[in-house]
């Protein structure tokens, strides 16, 4: 299948990556959400960081011009629907999932492929709620996405194989790399990097070590670029807790219980970098440790 135009639900800090990397593969891209404002806010930023790399000369400036030219934003769900290949990459809450698709729905060309971003919900349990789980599949980028090599490709029990090669296509012009995963909570990079800081949290929580020294030691014992706890600061700690709920529910496995203190931030509404307080506090001009 030729995908050319390209609907993406959710302008926020994934959706308006995913647009920017679409954008600047030749794909036609709509980039839908509720709020006027996040779409301005979105069209804004993709602009700041094209023009990033323009600066840093990975891109021409006609090369921007021609990829900003290419995106055209809408509050209207039902815009995006004839588009080839939708994207929803909405909050990371599966009843918000399903509300998405199902109005979709009346509004999808025949062969139209529908995907999520999910970084953990099930991809069988969504599908099956649509008119067409054999072209439904997990399209996990990593964030910041315009960095990130990476991206899932999960494959729900009725996905089939044209869908997922027309997405594999999909990732190879992007320019990224795509990881195979099956249907499981969390699917690879989460089920792995979860636990990890879920336990740097349960270290804090257990007065192992502080934020500071956890973070440092793990990125000068481990070589990590950056420390747990300010890695979950970055991906939003409601966001963490979420897919931590997800493998505690899915797996039924005491390992994965969230640490009462993951809890106990979002509980406080701080979520990290995105409320400008989470295990650092980032309103000042260098951030400070919270513990």
């Amino acid at each position: 299948m030729d995908i050319q135009s390209v609907g993406i639900v959710g302008a926020g800090q994934m959706g308006n990556g995913i647009a920017h990397v679409f954008a600047l593969a030749g794909y036609d891209v709509l980039l839908n959400d509720i709020s006027e404002e996040a779409l301005t806010n979105a069209v804004a930023l993709i602009d700041r960081n094209l023009e990033r790399q323009v600066q840093r000369g990975k891109i021409e400036a006609d090369v921007k011009a021609a990829a900003m030219a290419r995106i055209r934003t809408t509050s209207r769900l039902a815009d995006i629907g004839p588009s080839d290949l939708i994207i929803e990459a909405a909050t990371e809450r599966e009843m918000v999932k399903h509300a998405i698709f199902e109005d979709l729905l009346p509004h999808l060309k025949p062969h139209t492929i529908l995907t999520s971003n999910t970084s953990s919900i099930s991809i069988t349990r969504l599908a099956s709620r649509t008119d067409r789980p054999e072209r439904f599949m997990g399209f996990h980028f990593m964030n910041p996405v315009p960095v990130m090599q990476l991206v899932e490709l999960i494959r729900g029990i009725a996905t089939d194989e044209p869908t997922y090669k027309a997405l594999l296509a999909v990732v190879e012009k992007l320019g990224k790399t795509a990881a195979s995963a099956e249907d499981f909570p969390a699917f690879i990079v989460n089920r792995i990097l979860m636990p990890m800081i879920n336990e740097a949290v349960y270290t804090l929580y257990e007065g192992v070590g502080n934020v500071r020294s956890i973070d440092e030691s793990l990125k000068l014992g481990a070589n990590h670029p950056m420390g747990p706890l300010e890695l979950a600061d970055f991906i939003g700690l409601d966001t963490c807790l979420a897919i931590m709920n997800v493998l505690h529910d899915g797996l039924a496995d005491t390992k994965y219980r969230p640490c009462p203190l993951l809890t106990k931030y979002v509980e406080a509404g701080w979520l990290g970098r995105k409320t400008q307080r989470g295990f650092y506090d980032y309103r000042g001009e260098v951030p400070v440790p919270t513990r």
